[in-house]
């Protein structure tokens, strides 16, 4: 299955590069790639990340690269990654802030 990185998600991806990049870009680089690469475990096995606690839906869930948490919906033709969250944070003040 096709895996999207919404505008939202690519975003997170932008500002933890910018964060991690202002003491070691090489390594700013490297937790981007792996937080990317995670997509394909979400492409070949959709269900594998766990129910987004949050949310309770079953087409909400995530998959931890630690710190972050990557979350993502199941759609029928697709899976958008929504948002990726330092695993401190809270999703749904996180969801708010975006409104």
């Amino acid at each position: 299955m096709t895996v999207h990185w919404t505008d939202t998600a690519q975003a997170h991806l932008d500002a933890i590069y910018a964060y991690i990049a202002q003491d070691s870009p090489e390594y700013a680089l490297r937790m981007v790639d792996r937080l990317t690469r995670r997509s394909q475990q979400i492409a070949e096995a959709p269900l594998s990340g766990r129910r987004v606690p949050e949310y309770d839906m079953d087409q909400i869930r995530e998959v931890i690269e630690r710190p972050y948490r990557i979350i993502y919906h199941i759609k029928p033709d697709q899976i958008d990654v929504i948002a990726v969250l330092h695993g401190a944070r809270n999703v749904l003040r996180a969801a708010e802030e975006q409104d």
